[in-house]
């Protein structure tokens, strides 16, 4: 019994880094100085050579104050849903609960998630605030740039593809507005 058991582990490792460790196009963090490495506390950090999919970070404070924004109760002047989509060669890479809310003392910034579906909480304390979909990715602790999401690069002369509620989007997808009932696709070809 324990011989299969390790035949399978064995195996499933094998297919699992089959995808991941022969393409250094793709997902060698290391081939670009300027990007980070994984921090010592297990936390995605941009640059972050982990596949998908990526969980919320258990630093919310820092993530948050690095997007620029900061934790306090929910905001009622603005109440909005952007939708996220995000598609690695071809499979759906979950947006995890939680990006953006401490779970300690329940505290969370104008734009978080609650669910694992997608939505995109912008929930702000003033009107006519702009929050981007770079701010988002910071708090999640996930690389955004045309040519990569977290540890996933894209291959030469490829680079992230994005839509906004179905209109193409070109330059830096960390610059995109988000949007009232907005519905963002990220796709890595």
């Amino acid at each position: 019994m324990k011989r299969r058991s390790y035949v399978a582990f064995a195996l499933t490792a094998a297919v699992g880094l089959s995808g991941c460790a022969t393409d250094t196009d793709r997902n060698d963090p290391s081939a670009d100085p300027a990007i980070s490495t994984p921090s010592s506390d297990g936390n995605p950090t941009p640059g972050d050579a982990a596949m998908p999919s990526w969980p919320a970070p258990t630093d919310v404070a820092a993530r948050v104050a690095a997007a620029g924004l900061d934790l306090g109760p929910m905001g009622t002047a603005e109440h909005y849903h952007p939708q996220l989509r995000i598609v690695v060669d071809g499979a759906d890479v979950p947006v995890p609960p939680n990006i953006g809310v401490d779970p300690a003392t329940g505290a969370m910034s104008a734009l978080h998630t609650h669910e694992g579906d997608g939505t995109i909480h912008i929930e702000a304390d003033s009107v006519g605030e702009v929050f981007t979909l770079g701010q988002f990715f910071t708090q999640w602790g996930v690389a955004l740039t045309p040519q990569q999401i977290g540890g996933v690069r894209a291959k030469r002369g490829q680079q992230v593809q994005v839509t906004s509620s179905g209109t193409p989007v070109t330059g830096d997808p960390a610059d995109l507005r988000l949007e009232p009932e907005q519905k963002i696709v990220l796709t890595m070809p």
